[in-house]
């Protein structure tokens, strides 16, 4: 990875002492994420990435793709969507690709930007990545957190964080049921 695409923080790494009363889980409120998506944008392109596709990781990733494709000007947005939570700290064996499935068709050459709330484990970026290799020309990772365990650490965090974090869109409990209910991340 060439110097300009180090990884970048702008929000700075979350400190704390081992005897502060801090709460266990970071929060983000529609207000928070904002702010968070604007200078996660302002990052890429202060490294003069200009991606001409945005992959986003559904659900989370959905937010934070809508949002730096309008700061970035990027129309060409697509979803991939892949299941490994399964609860609240809870997942599946492997990260699995559900449909509907992305199709690469001419994109040898494209400069996609993946995108994703957090980088927890890390795995389903990773997934996300692999899943590129060879498809496209160049990628790159761009999300909101990042935890110290992630098996990727990407190009662009917004904040570093080993919480747990309540994201405004999965904080409240659904309207109807479902299967497969994950609240935050």
């Amino acid at each position: 990875m060439s110097e300009e695409s180090e990884i970048l923080d702008r929000a700075g790494q979350e400190t704390g002492d081992a005897g502060s009363s801090a709460p266990e889980r970071e929060t983000m409120d529609w207000a928070k994420f904002g702010v968070a998506a604007r200078e996660l944008a302002q990052m890429v392109a202060d490294d003069g990435y200009r991606p001409g596709m945005i992959l986003s990781i559904a659900r989370g990733g959905l937010f934070v793709a809508g949002s730096l494709g309008y700061s970035l000007s990027v129309k060409n947005l697509y979803v991939m969507n892949v299941e490994y939570y399964s609860g609240v700290d809870e997942r599946l064996d492997v990260p699995v690709h559900i449909p509907p499935y992305v199709d690469f068709v001419d994109t040898s050459e494209a400069i996609v930007l993946i995108t994703d709330d957090v980088a927890d484990t890390g795995h389903t970026l990773d997934f996300v990545q692999k899943f590129c290799e060879g498809k496209v020309g160049e990628v790159r990772t761009a999300v909101l957190y990042e935890k110290p365990q992630s098996v990727v650490k990407c190009d662009y965090v917004w904040k570093r964080t080993d919480r747990w974090i309540n994201f405004p869109w999965s904080t409240d409990p659904p309207l109807v049921s479902g299967e497969g209910v994950v609240l935050d991340a």
